[in-house]
Protein backbone atom coordinates (compact mmCIF):
# COMPACT_ATOMS: atom_id res chain seq x y z
CA UNK A 1 0.00 0.00 0.00
CA UNK A 2 1.63 3.35 -1.12
CA UNK A 3 2.16 6.28 1.37
CA UNK A 4 1.58 3.45 4.73
CA UNK A 5 2.89 6.20 7.03
CA UNK A 6 3.83 6.06 10.89
CA UNK A 7 4.51 8.90 13.45
CA UNK A 8 7.84 8.20 14.07
CA UNK A 9 11.12 7.08 12.29
CA UNK A 10 14.23 4.52 13.14
CA UNK A 11 17.68 4.28 12.68
CA UNK A 12 19.97 1.61 14.04
CA UNK A 13 22.64 4.02 14.51
CA UNK A 14 21.20 6.71 16.39
CA UNK A 15 18.64 4.37 18.27
CA UNK A 16 18.74 2.44 21.77
CA UNK A 17 16.61 -0.31 22.63
CA UNK A 18 16.10 -0.01 26.01
CA UNK A 19 13.59 -2.82 27.79
CA UNK A 20 12.56 -1.05 31.11
CA UNK A 21 12.51 -4.27 33.12
CA UNK A 22 16.44 -4.20 33.53
CA UNK A 23 18.59 -2.05 34.78
CA UNK A 24 20.42 -1.38 32.23
CA UNK A 25 20.36 -0.24 28.27
CA UNK A 26 21.17 -3.06 25.65
CA UNK A 27 23.75 -0.44 23.53
CA UNK A 28 23.89 3.09 23.54
CA UNK A 29 26.39 3.04 20.65
CA UNK A 30 25.60 1.50 17.30
CA UNK A 31 27.10 -1.63 17.83
CA UNK A 32 25.46 -2.04 20.99
CA UNK A 33 21.93 -0.93 18.82
CA UNK A 34 23.03 -3.38 16.12
CA UNK A 35 23.61 -6.55 18.19
CA UNK A 36 20.60 -6.08 20.74
CA UNK A 37 18.51 -6.14 17.73
CA UNK A 38 18.99 -9.34 17.65
CA UNK A 39 17.41 -10.45 20.97
CA UNK A 40 15.12 -7.60 22.22
CA UNK A 41 12.14 -7.86 24.18
CA UNK A 42 8.22 -7.97 22.91
CA UNK A 43 7.56 -4.89 20.88
CA UNK A 44 5.31 -3.48 23.48
CA UNK A 45 7.98 -3.48 25.96
CA UNK A 46 10.43 -1.42 24.11
CA UNK A 47 11.16 1.94 24.87
CA UNK A 48 12.89 3.55 21.69
CA UNK A 49 15.43 6.75 22.81
CA UNK A 50 17.19 9.10 20.36
CA UNK A 51 21.32 9.15 20.72
CA UNK A 52 23.66 11.17 19.53
CA UNK A 53 25.53 10.04 16.26
CA UNK A 54 28.47 7.66 16.73
CA UNK A 55 31.46 9.20 16.63
CA UNK A 56 32.42 7.67 13.28
CA UNK A 57 30.44 5.56 11.12
CA UNK A 58 33.47 4.03 9.49
CA UNK A 59 33.26 2.23 13.31
CA UNK A 60 30.07 1.02 13.28
CA UNK A 61 30.72 -0.74 9.88
CA UNK A 62 34.04 -2.05 10.52
CA UNK A 63 32.31 -3.37 13.71
CA UNK A 64 29.39 -5.23 12.40
CA UNK A 65 29.52 -8.76 11.36
CA UNK A 66 27.82 -9.83 8.02
CA UNK A 67 25.51 -12.58 8.49
CA UNK A 68 22.32 -13.54 7.38
CA UNK A 69 20.57 -13.51 10.30
CA UNK A 70 17.50 -11.11 10.98
CA UNK A 71 18.21 -7.12 11.32
CA UNK A 72 16.63 -4.17 12.37
CA UNK A 73 15.24 -4.03 9.10
CA UNK A 74 13.46 -7.35 9.29
CA UNK A 75 11.51 -5.99 12.57
CA UNK A 76 10.60 -2.69 10.54
CA UNK A 77 9.05 -4.37 7.47
CA UNK A 78 7.29 -6.52 10.40
CA UNK A 79 5.92 -3.64 12.12
CA UNK A 80 7.73 -4.43 15.62
CA UNK A 81 9.27 -1.35 15.49
CA UNK A 82 7.92 1.79 14.35
CA UNK A 83 9.48 3.72 10.85
CA UNK A 84 8.00 6.71 8.84
CA UNK A 85 6.64 5.02 5.90
CA UNK A 86 6.75 7.07 2.41
CA UNK A 87 6.30 4.08 0.22
CA UNK A 88 5.20 0.78 0.44
CA UNK A 89 4.18 -1.99 -2.23
CA UNK A 90 4.49 -6.21 -2.20
CA UNK A 91 8.22 -6.20 -2.86
CA UNK A 92 9.51 -2.91 -1.23
CA UNK A 93 9.25 -0.58 1.68
CA UNK A 94 10.72 3.07 1.93
CA UNK A 95 11.07 4.66 5.17
CA UNK A 96 12.65 7.92 6.17
CA UNK A 97 16.07 7.79 7.87
CA UNK A 98 15.77 9.19 11.54
CA UNK A 99 19.67 10.61 11.49
CA UNK A 100 19.12 12.12 8.02
CA UNK A 101 22.66 13.42 6.38
CA UNK A 102 20.40 15.41 3.79
CA UNK A 103 16.95 17.37 4.06
CA UNK A 104 15.73 14.32 2.66
CA UNK A 105 17.24 11.04 3.44
CA UNK A 106 14.85 8.03 2.80
CA UNK A 107 16.10 4.22 2.97
CA UNK A 108 14.45 1.88 0.30
CA UNK A 109 14.67 -1.87 0.94
CA UNK A 110 13.56 -5.33 -0.22
CA UNK A 111 10.96 -7.21 2.03
CA UNK A 112 12.25 -10.51 1.42
CA UNK A 113 15.85 -9.84 1.41
CA UNK A 114 16.62 -13.78 -0.28
CA UNK A 115 20.03 -13.47 0.68
CA UNK A 116 20.83 -10.47 -0.38
CA UNK A 117 22.54 -9.19 2.77
CA UNK A 118 24.51 -6.24 0.48
CA UNK A 119 25.57 -5.85 -3.53
CA UNK A 120 28.19 -7.78 -3.30
CA UNK A 121 25.95 -10.71 -2.50
CA UNK A 122 23.80 -10.34 -6.05
CA UNK A 123 23.43 -13.08 -8.20
CA UNK A 124 21.55 -13.19 -11.23
CA UNK A 125 18.31 -14.00 -9.12
CA UNK A 126 18.08 -10.29 -7.85
CA UNK A 127 18.05 -8.57 -10.80
CA UNK A 128 14.32 -7.74 -10.93
CA UNK A 129 14.52 -6.87 -7.19
CA UNK A 130 17.73 -4.50 -7.53
CA UNK A 131 15.80 -2.72 -10.87
CA UNK A 132 12.49 -2.86 -8.36
CA UNK A 133 15.01 -0.76 -5.61
CA UNK A 134 15.87 1.71 -8.27
CA UNK A 135 12.66 2.19 -9.77
CA UNK A 136 11.37 3.01 -6.19
CA UNK A 137 14.34 5.26 -6.21
CA UNK A 138 13.11 7.46 -8.89
CA UNK A 139 9.30 7.32 -8.05
CA UNK A 140 9.84 8.36 -4.13
CA UNK A 141 12.20 11.18 -4.91
CA UNK A 142 9.56 12.32 -7.55
CA UNK A 143 7.01 12.03 -4.55
CA UNK A 144 9.50 14.14 -2.19
CA UNK A 145 10.08 16.71 -5.02
CA UNK A 146 13.52 16.32 -6.12
CA UNK A 147 13.02 17.93 -9.17
CA UNK A 148 16.36 19.53 -8.94
CA UNK A 149 18.31 16.41 -8.59
CA UNK A 150 19.23 13.17 -5.85
CA UNK A 151 22.04 11.10 -4.78
CA UNK A 152 21.52 7.06 -4.31
CA UNK A 153 23.93 5.37 -1.95
CA UNK A 154 24.56 1.94 -1.28
CA UNK A 155 27.17 1.23 1.26
CA UNK A 156 28.70 -2.67 1.13
CA UNK A 157 30.91 -4.13 3.57
CA UNK A 158 32.59 -2.60 5.64
CA UNK A 159 35.16 -0.74 3.91
CA UNK A 160 31.69 0.42 2.22
CA UNK A 161 29.92 2.03 5.48
CA UNK A 162 27.82 -1.08 5.57
CA UNK A 163 26.37 -1.38 9.21
CA UNK A 164 23.37 -3.26 8.65
CA UNK A 165 23.16 -6.38 6.46
CA UNK A 166 20.19 -6.21 4.22
CA UNK A 167 20.53 -4.74 1.15
CA UNK A 168 19.04 -1.22 1.89
CA UNK A 169 19.54 1.86 -0.53
CA UNK A 170 19.75 5.35 0.88
CA UNK A 171 17.82 8.14 -1.30
CA UNK A 172 19.01 11.91 0.03
CA UNK A 173 18.27 15.15 -1.37
CA UNK A 174 16.90 18.62 -1.14
CA UNK A 175 20.29 19.94 -0.93
CA UNK A 176 23.61 20.27 -3.30
CA UNK A 177 25.74 17.47 -2.69
CA UNK A 178 29.52 17.15 -2.74
CA UNK A 179 31.76 15.15 -4.79
CA UNK A 180 33.89 13.06 -4.14
CA UNK A 181 31.34 11.91 -1.81
CA UNK A 182 33.44 10.04 0.93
Amino acid sequence: MKGNKSSSGFRAGNTEITNPSSSSSTGSSRLGVLISHLSVSPPHELHLHRQPSMASEKEAALAAVPSHSHTIFDKIINKEIPSNVVYEDDEVLAFRDIDPQAPTHILIIPKVKDGLIGLSKAEERHCEILGRLLYTAKLVAKQEGLEQGFRIVINDGPNGGQSVYHLHIHLLGGRQMNWPPG
